[in-house]
């Protein structure tokens, strides 16, 4: 069932890339959070309803209703609502059928090799904590490894994937005007996410305990999982930034800038991997976050040198700081003193209401000087966006 899942997003595939490449990003905005509820309700009913199903049929099934929802979804959108000739939709004509870019294909095979290595990154830390660490430890950064992806996943993903098409399209033509817009819309992509990654970072921190306990109890909340997830708050920003500096990177790079950025991440891995092992001894799960950070740390100063080089040392990185910035960082002072003073853990639900009305002020103000220093920035997004729905 899970491999009939797998088969069915695949076949959406050409079509979700196609809607990304002519800006469709109306489409996702509807089929993948429909395609998310219907996975959780098929998930709910049959566990809820006592289906005599086995658990792990019942994952694999709403895996295949989340697939067929993203399927039909794509597809019905390029049938009913495009242009485009339900002929041209497929991939091989009968003619040509032994035809191919054989440039294609040999791009294909680096970003394919590529792949493999981030997998490594990817999925190495989870072989390292289950070798090096307790069950203990490991349940907690399972569990606030699923909390703090909720973000990447939710925001940081779609956004990096919209940046290289973007970029993609800007890096088409070298004329003086295409890269000046290139510079802007990198300069306001960066802006953007470290806008959100200051918020987090003022934020997360102080209400990790909150959240914790909030949604899964004292067993948790008192536990480890509340430090590794005010330390996950910081990976955070890395995560967000080395996605769009790399988007940035793929889309623009020639194919001996890619081998080169390919080779640099097989070492990155390999550095990764001896942090990864020297830390959890040390640290446990927060040794994992510190060795993710560094790592993300090494790929964000690659990303920056060569991105240095393409502007020819005209890009400015400073630009990047959105406005308000340092009164995110006041009010995350201001959060983490309210923690410490007012919230008392032994009469939490007593004393949350003062910590979380503080936050929520400190948020507030932040977000007034945010929108008085970037309106502009903010309206230009807006308008962005409506462009596109418009477009589409």
């Amino acid at each position: 069932m899970s491999g009939f899942a797998c088969i069915l997003e695949l076949l959406a595939e050409p079509l979700y890339i196609l809607s990304q490449t002519k800006k469709y990003y109306i489409i996702r905005v509807y089929t993948e959070p429909a395609a998310t509820l219907l996975r959780c309700l098929t998930t709910y009913i049959f566990i809820k309803g006592h289906i005599k199903v086995e658990k792990l049929v019942v994952f694999a099934l709403s895996q295949v209703v989340y697939a067929a929802c993203i399927f039909v979804g794509y597809w019905a959108y390029f049938i009913v609502f495009t242009n485009i000739r339900t002929f041209d939709l497929l991939p091989f004509r009968l003619s040509t059928l032994m035809v191919y870019d054989k440039q294609l294909l040999h791009m294909c095979i680096l970003f394919t090799g590529q792949t493999f290595r981030k997998l490594i990154l990817q999925e190495g830390e989870k072989f390292v904590l289950v070798w090096f660490d307790t069950p203990y430890n490991q349940a907690a950064y399972g569990l606030v490894d699923k909390l703090g992806t909720l973000v990447v996943r939710i925001v940081f993903l779609p956004f990096e994937e919209s940046s290289y098409a973007t970029f993609t399209q800007l890096a088409s033509g070298q004329t003086p005007q295409n890269i000046s817009n290139l510079e802007g819309s990198l300069l306001g992509a960066l802006k953007l996410i470290m806008l959100i990654g200051f918020v987090v970072i003022s934020f997360g921190p102080s209400y990790s305990y909150t959240l914790l306990n909030l949604l899964y109890g004292g067993r948790y909340s008192d536990g480890e999982a509340t430090a590794v997830l005010r330390y996950y708050c910081v990976y955070i920003i890395c995560l967000a930034m080395n996605g769009t500096s790399e988007a940035f990177l793929h889309s623009v790079a020639n194919e001996n800038q890619l081998k080169q950025s390919n080779d640099m991440l097989l070492l990155f891995s390999a550095i990764y991997i001896v942090l990864n092992v020297i830390f959890i001894k040390s640290a446990g799960a927060v040794g994992l976050i510190a060795a993710n950070s560094i790592n993300m740390l090494l790929r964000i100063t690659y990303s920056a040198v060569f991105i240095k080089d393409y502007f020819k040392g005209s890009f400015s990185f400073r630009r990047c700081l959105p406005a308000g910035w340092g009164v995110l960082l006041i009010s995350g002072v201001t959060t983490a003193f309210s923690e410490r003073m007012f919230l008392n853990r032994n009469r939490f639900k007593q004393t949350l209401p003062i910590h979380m009305a503080i936050g929520i002020m400190c948020l507030v103000f932040s977000l007034l000087e945010i929108y008085r220093g970037e309106k502009q920035f903010l309206l230009s997004i807006i308008t962005s966006l409506k462009g596109h729905d418009k477009c589409t």
